[in-house]
């Protein structure tokens, strides 16, 4: 046997076992319902998404990978983070297949057609300064709309070529999500600030509002109609949903591998506008919102929010419809969304992942902190969940995410 293939039908067994345990089963009851507005116990979930660019360069790095070819390499870094998340005690869904992804035909100068240049610092995996490309309002017209399209050879030979590894231990689950559905691609501000820049997006709703507003109504179409070509094609599945948590919901079908020809209505979607966190409620709503509501209200249910500070913006947000889970930041107040969010949305709780785990480990502050924040949430009534995520250090010491899980399920335990 190719030690390749031996190295990834290991790691798949090791994995397909994990996935297999009767807590998935009750974990995914759990989610569907606090997703559903009903009472549970708080859910816990770490998403840490920044460790892995610190690990991939350490732990996960390919030197450390044992698998020679880069594809298979790609899917053993994949089970090795996957098997460490479903061991942390959190309450993450462990799914029993392992992710393709199509192979998207994507415009070489990006997806909207103009190339994003990145300055680098110099430091691995420290920061980087982009140069939007839109820095004249006049390249405008050089703008084109992503459109849904598949390199179906490429993709039926990569969902070959791992199914004849692992087909057997674990079903291969083909993502065909069109580019915009993706995260936070198809959110617009983002992307928005990425094309003419974050200073003069802000400028712009003073100094050039008419043209913002012809942008973000651009980009609002041009995700709208990347969306509708993949549902034609038949392309959005029962795994092309997300909430930044575990997207289920009682109202919505389960995620299921390999299930596709589904309408958005029938998933969840996820947007924000963290780059507008001290812009008005009013000028968020104006040149953000209004522009984000059509691509919402296509799917079942939504999620809102990321690491902008969303305090003074809840009333705004009632405006979506389909909205059923709202995030509260690090930088948020916490009681104050509490307040005014009550038992009528979701809250995704996450605490500071630097007063938790990334500098230091101090149990009292952890408790502390913790108990605070979820006494104001208890006492307004609140279905919540805590979120740890962007944990981009844990200076060495990766016992301290199963440590601050333990510590979370103690401080609800009193409260709960």
């Amino acid at each position: 046997m190719n030690n390749d293939v031996k190295i990834l039908r290991e790691l798949a067994a090791q994995y397909a076992e994990l996935a297999g345990q009767p807590i998935q089963e009750e974990r995914r009851k759990l989610w569907a319902a606090q997703n559903s507005l009903k009472k549970t116990r708080p859910l816990i979930i770490v998403q840490p998404w920044g460790l892995w660019i610190e690990w991939c360069r350490e732990v996960f790095a390919d030197a450390n990978m044992q698998c020679k070819d880069p594809f298979f390499r790609g899917h053993e870094r994949q089970l090795r983070i996957s098997i460490f998340s479903a061991q942390v005690g959190d309450d993450r869904i462990s799914e029993p297949w392992i992710n393709q992804g199509a192979s998207l035909v994507v415009n070489p100068d990006g997806p909207w057609g103009v190339e994003t240049e990145v300055v680098s610092s110099g430091v691995d995996g420290g920061a980087v300064k982009q140069i939007a490309p839109l820095d004249d309002w006049g390249k405008m017209d050089r703008l084109v709309a992503p459109r849904h399209q598949i390199d179906e050879e490429e993709t039926a030979r990569n969902v070959e070529h791992l199914q004849e590894v692992v087909g057997d231990i674990l079903e291969v689950n083909v993502n065909r999500t069109p580019i915009l559905g993706y995260a936070a691609k198809g959110s617009i501000a983002e992307t928005l600030c990425e094309l003419r820049g974050m200073e003069e997006a802000m400028m712009d709703m003073l100094e050039h509002p008419d043209e913002l507003h012809k942008l973000a109504a651009f980009m609002r179409d041009a995700t709208l109609a990347n969306h509708d070509q993949a549902e034609a094609a038949g392309d959005w599945s029962l795994t092309s949903g997300f909430n930044q948590a575990m997207a289920y919901a009682e109202e919505l079908a389960r995620p299921k591998a390999n299930v596709f020809g589904h309408t958005r209505s029938e998933i969840w979607g996820w947007a924000q506008a963290q780059e507008l966190t001290m812009v008005s409620p009013q000028m968020h709503e104006e040149f953000f919102l209004q522009y984000q509501i059509p691509i919402m209200e296509k799917f079942g249910l939504m999620a809102y929010g990321c690491c902008g500070d969303l305090t003074r913006k809840i009333d705004m947000l009632r405006q979506i419809q389909n909205l059923r889970m709202i995030s509260v930041a690090p930088v948020a107040d916490v009681a104050r969304c509490a307040e005014q969010i009550g038992p009528d949305y979701v809250i995704s709780y996450r605490p500071n992942p630097t007063d938790m785990v990334c500098c230091g480990f101090d149990e009292a502050k952890i408790r502390r902190i913790l108990s605070k924040d979820m006494d104001a949430l208890r006492a307004n009534d609140c279905r919540f969940h805590i979120n740890l995520k962007d944990v981009y250090t844990v200076e060495g010491d990766p016992c301290r995410i199963s440590r601050w899980t333990k510590i979370v399920r103690e401080v609800m335990a009193e409260r709960f």
